[in-house]
């Protein structure tokens, strides 16, 4: 199924393919019709919604992520609510359904471990919302591999360097699943991601490798951040510019590196933080942010009084976006960019002398 989103508050339109995730957008367009070429800043509604159906981590106890060399950003070790409810969840599609493409099923643990996992699936294509999400593969089974055939457009198995690892991902090529593996780059992995990458070490049959920037959120560490002036930061980005039996993508927050470092990826294929600006995250609390990595909610709104649309229009989300309204104004690359993550600069993988945080 294809649908078109025509926005006219701020004059383009966008397009979207059910079955395989494609999505483009216009150009503002003027007065005549005519693509003007200019990418639009933002959309009146959110094309992706994160979701945060999960609570607390059913396997935060034995430490999955901190095994795995990974800090999970949500502090699943140390916080637990409950789940979102069935009702909830619904009253998010529902708002959504005709004015946005997806829903991006997380939170502080396994979606796949959501009570009523199924259900929140089903209530995704009610609402015409192509349901993803990402899994420590854990608790992944067949019968969870056939039931994301089923409805999801994809999923994402993290690279959790286990057994169960390579068995959830093997599970769901066996149900034909179109999967990727999400991958966390930060000083300590980035050596393997190179070995790996360079040598095609992944599973045969999946979609592609998406690399995620290790952020210093939730019990992410700060001196595990890496930096520009790394040099396998380059090489890294190296492996990317070529071809690989898989896709290699990777999260907004990279996109300054690869702005800095690749020569063969099509600018027009890159798009910075659309935090606020195409998406937001909604947790299992009800609160609204306008990225997930918005650990200490500086930028929430509370849903329990709210529509998504007017916490999108809030002051606080205008906030948020002005971070990267008002970044880098002299820098020849800004429209690529936006002065990168206005959340962490720190993460921001850039060296240009004409970089301008806004505080």
């Amino acid at each position: 199924m294809k649908y078109i989103i025509k926005d006219k508050k701020y004059s383009f339109m966008s397009a979207f393919d059910t079955d395989t995730g494609a999505y483009v957008r216009t150009g503002i367009i003027d007065e005549n019709g005519k693509d003007t070429g200019i990418d639009p800043f933002m959309a009146s509604f959110p094309h992706l919604i994160d979701v945060g159906v999960m609570g607390h981590c059913i396997h935060g106890k034995t430490g999955l992520c901190v095994k795995a060399g990974i800090g999970c950003y949500q502090s699943g070790l140390t916080i637990e609510q409950d789940n979102m409810t069935v009702e909830n969840f619904k009253w998010i599609a529902e708002q959504c359904k005709g004015r946005c493409n997806q829903l991006a099923l997380g939170g502080r643990g396994d979606p796949d471990q959501h009570e009523y996992f199924e259900e929140l699936l089903k209530i995704s294509r009610e609402n015409n919302l192509v349901p993803n999400f990402t899994t420590s593969g854990y608790g992944m089974t067949p019968e969870i591999a056939r039931i994301c055939k089923k409805y999801c457009g994809a999923v994402a198995v993290s690279w959790y360097r286990s057994e169960y690892t390579l068995n959830a991902i093997q599970m769901l090529l066996d149900e034909g699943v179109k999967t990727n593996i999400h991958y966390v780059v930060g000083k300590n992995t980035i050596d393997e991601a190179i070995e790996r990458i360079s040598t095609n070490d992944f599973p045969k049959g999946i979609n592609a490798v998406v690399l995620l920037l290790h952020k210093p959120a939730g019990l992410g560490k700060k001196d595990n951040v890496l930096s520009i002036n790394d040099p396998r930061v380059k090489v890294l980005f190296s492996e990317v510019d070529k071809r690989h039996p898989f896709k290699i993508g990777m999260d907004s927050c990279n996109v300054p590196g690869a702005i800095r470092f690749c020569k063969n990826v099509i600018p027009e294929s890159l798009d910075t933080c659309e935090g606020g600006r195409y998406s937001c995250y909604i947790g299992a609390d009800m609160v609204m942010v306008p990225c997930s990595f918005d650990q200490d909610q500086r930028y929430k709104v509370s849903l329990r009084n709210k529509t998504i649309q007017e916490a999108w229009e809030s002051e606080k989300f205008e906030l948020f976006r002005n971070h990267m309204r008002n970044a880098c104004p002299n820098c020849e690359k800004r429209n690529l960019c936006l002065g990168g993550c206005p959340l962490m600069p720190e993460i921001v993988l850039c060296d240009s002398q004409n970089r301008e945080v806004i505080s």
